[in-house]
């Protein structure tokens, strides 16, 4: 994560700018890690020190976050900043970390309760039924009932290379993938809701 401080019309002093990255650098990671860059914009209104977080959450979320602190002190102003920043953060992982999820093997609200197998990387590519049976892990998941934007927020946070989702518009079972060239594909199939 690429971390920018500038001042408007202010001096920002080498103690400031290590004080603003290591705090925005430790709160940012607290709760997500694939922010490409943020930028603090030191600035003084009449008797009033402003400063401006923003970053953008990764390349495919499309999600910036932005906060603005104001005080009569320049650290005082980045602290505040700071804290609204954080706040958004936190609340941002919570719309994807579903907090209701029950720890005796239930199915969460929203969701369906399916197994995760996970199998050797040969599977499938010889001829014998041998390895066809071999399963490495097997876990319990939950598929979630998702808008699609909810489901690319889920898998860039998560760093998933796909998700099948319930499609909150519809109900009917979707896929989103992130493809060789960066993009996101989204599989809609028609049909009838499950």
């Amino acid at each position: 994560m690429q971390i920018n401080v500038s001042g408007k019309g202010v001096e920002v002093g080498e103690s400031l700018r290590t004080h603003i990255e290591g705090q925005v650098a430790e709160h940012v990671t607290k709760y997500i890690d694939r922010i490409s860059n943020m930028n603090a914009v030191v600035s003084r209104e009449a008797h009033m020190f402003r400063v401006d977080i923003t970053g953008n959450l990764g390349t495919h979320a499309g999600m910036v976050i932005r906060s603005r602190g104001e005080a009569g002190d320049v650290y005082a102003a980045f602290d505040t900043s700071l804290e609204k920043m954080t706040k958004q953060l936190r609340r941002y992982k919570r719309k994807i970390t579903n907090h209701h999820k029950h720890t005796n093997g239930e199915a969460v609200a929203g969701s369906i309760r399916a197994i995760k197998y996970v199998l050797p990387p040969q599977a499938g590519e010889e001829d014998d039924d041998k390895s066809a049976g071999l399963v490495i892990a097997e876990k319990p998941t939950d598929i979630e009932t998702l808008t699609v934007s909810q489901a690319v927020m889920k898998m860039d946070l998560q760093e998933l290379p796909a998700l099948m989702f319930f499609n909150s518009a519809h109900g009917r079972l979707n896929v989103i993938y992130r493809r060789a060239d960066g993009n996101i594909s989204w599989v809609d199939p028609e049909g009838k809701a499950a």
